[in-house]
């Protein structure tokens, strides 16, 4: 019996397509922002990270310490295999953000972490078939 395809006309594959573009377009700049302008400030100990972190008691070793994971995240979300991983990670970082800022800082500038979970939960939602692509060998192995 001879197999027959029925052609896609490209109007339906557009949104889908679109779809993909712009969630790569957010990944790419929700990992310059925590790549340059959240992370970039702790690893050169600028002033003003250095200030927060020591407000809070953290010194320098938690500055650092958040300065990486960031950056890790960021990095991460680039990497197709990894990127609802890291964006699952940044969100729990941003919730830790939010109890600092409610409890160390009175609430200023708390609703900025929550505004930056919202995306992450769409790109951790939306690419959650990766992590099941990262856990392939190690379910090979067993």
């Amino acid at each position: 019996m001879p197999e027959t395809t029925v052609p896609v006309p490209p109007a339906a594959t557009a949104p889908g397509r679109r779809a993909r573009i712009a969630l790569r377009g957010l990944q790419v700049v929700l990992a310059l922002f925590f790549g340059i302008a959240s992370a970039l400030p702790k690893l050169i100990a600028h002033s003003s990270a250095a200030e927060i972190f020591d407000r809070m008691g953290w010194g320098s070793a938690g500055m650092y310490a958040i300065g990486a994971l960031e950056l890790a995240g960021a990095v991460a979300l680039l990497i197709p295999v990894l990127e609802s991983v890291a964006a699952t990670a940044l969100s729990a970082l941003m919730v830790g953000a939010f109890i600092v800022r409610l409890t160390v800082f009175d609430g200023q500038n708390a609703a900025t972490p929550l505004i930056l979970i919202v995306p992450l939960a769409l790109i951790a939602w939306a690419r959650r078939g990766h992590s099941t692509d990262l856990l392939r060998p190690a379910r090979r192995a067993a």
